[in-house]
């Protein structure tokens, strides 16, 4: 087993961590880093990896089977063309482009060079998603027909180039691409409606939140929401079946199921004290009517995505990441940004 060789274009956050947590040495052997950044250059050295000193030279080393961009999304469709038509194989960052015609043009470039390309849409591996993805197949608290998925921070947006509009920032690319990702992997069903909100709280001129509402022409609703003002955070995921619901409140794993027992003879609520008032309706079920259970992990049933990409490249193997799925989640993005600027 010949591990592919691969050069890193990107060394920051996301770029190292690839090498660091991501890439197992006997598929992946990290042979370098391109980096215009001195203090990603000097982790690089340090790491005992050959520093580039330009694209040209990458792409021109013919020992280097492929390559890893973790640029800004700006450089995404640049320098992935630029590495197929070198005969180099691709694995890039998400947000793959900056749109749907920039992505068909790198997709036109793969198929005219014969050369993989694949995205790194790692979020279908999170532990979170996989109870999510779980639940819907399975249908252990009934059919879902209502999922909302958050993530909730209250930092900002990181300070560089997430912030700008020309190299691709704002949370709807950054984190709303992995959301998406995950619910249209998750539902196959065209969606029959959609409506979203953004938010410019803090004067970027990006986005630094946003809320978008989907429904399915199979009848499942969704929301997704992401915000980076919230200094009290909402779960990560609730999800409504038609025999239970779950709750998910963090990455942790920490939350609850909850599932109707379905007895016959459960007894009726009783009407509660709300307020200055009295409901039944909102009043809690009886003890017989649910049980409870901790939320426990769910094995993926797929290879990881580096033993993907080697089983891709060295054995011909169908992605996990699909460029078609890669495709619509862009698009409907794109939609979002007409949806959006529309409404104004």
């Amino acid at each position: 087993m010949t591990a592919i060789k691969f050069v890193i274009i990107g060394y920051g956050g996301m770029g190292s961590y690839h090498k660091k947590e991501l890439m197992p040495n006997e598929l992946v052997q990290v042979v370098g880093v391109y980096d215009i950044a001195q203090t990603a250059q000097d982790s690089a050295r340090e790491a005992g990896l050959k520093v580039y000193d330009s694209l040209e030279h990458v792409l021109a080393d013919e020992t280097v089977e492929a390559v890893v961009i973790a640029t800004p999304n700006d450089a995404h469709k640049t320098i992935a063309i630029a590495a197929l038509h070198a005969g180099k194989h691709v694995i890039c960052e998400k947000p793959v482009a900056m749109n749907v015609a920039e992505l068909d043009d790198i997709l036109a470039v793969a198929k005219e060079t014969g050369n993989t390309f694949m995205v790194h849409q790692n979020r279908r591996w999170d532990p979170d998603f996989l109870v999510i993805r779980d639940l819907y197949q399975t249908g252990q608290i009934g059919d879902l027909f209502q999922i909302e998925s958050r993530v909730h921070g209250a930092n900002g947006i990181p300070g560089d180039w997430r912030e700008q509009a020309k190299h691709g920032g704002g949370m709807l690319l950054d984190w709303g691409v992995h959301l998406i990702d995950q619910l249209l992997w998750l539902i196959d069903s065209p969606i029959k409606q959609m409506s979203a909100d953004f938010s410019y709280i803090l004067g970027n001129e990006v986005d630094d939140g946003f809320i978008l509402y989907l429904t399915f022409e199979n009848g499942i609703r969704a929301l997704i929401e992401v915000g980076t003002t919230n200094y009290s955070q909402l779960p990560r995921w609730y999800v409504k079946g038609l025999n239970g619901a779950a709750k998910i409140e963090n990455w942790d794993l920490s939350g609850e199921l909850v599932m109707a027992t379905n007895k016959a003879d459960v007894i009726a609520p009783k009407p509660i004290k709300a307020g200055v008032g009295l409901t039944k309706t909102m009043a809690p079920p009886s003890e017989e009517a649910t049980v409870k259970h901790a939320i426990n992990p769910i094995p993926a049933d797929f290879v990881p995505f580096y033993q993907n990409v080697f089983d891709v490249m060295r054995h011909g193997a169908q992605p996990i990441v699909k460029n078609e799925q890669v495709r619509k989640v862009l698009q409907l993005i794109d939609d979002v940004f007409v949806l959006v600027e529309d409404a104004k």
